[in-house]
């Protein structure tokens, strides 16, 4: 059997409850939750108005257009 090696380069998350590790690992630790009401469109018409919404994530910071 060969023994493969991996190498972990980094850390990152993006989750509602923050899109770096730090922010996302306090609100884990202290029992926080990401879930709270949808602010990104409007929710008339629909049966749910919460979600997990990532607020404070843009692609284009890491990703070209």
């Amino acid at each position: 059997m060969t023994m493969r090696r991996v190498v972990i380069t980094g850390l990152g998350i993006v989750s509602p409850l923050g899109s770096d590790l730090h922010t996302f690992w306090n609100g884990l630790s202290q029992g926080h939750s990401g879930i709270r009401p949808l602010s990104c469109f409007n929710t008339n018409g629909y049966s749910s108005t919460i979600g997990g919404e990532v607020r404070d994530f843009d692609p284009t910071d890491f990703i070209n257009r």
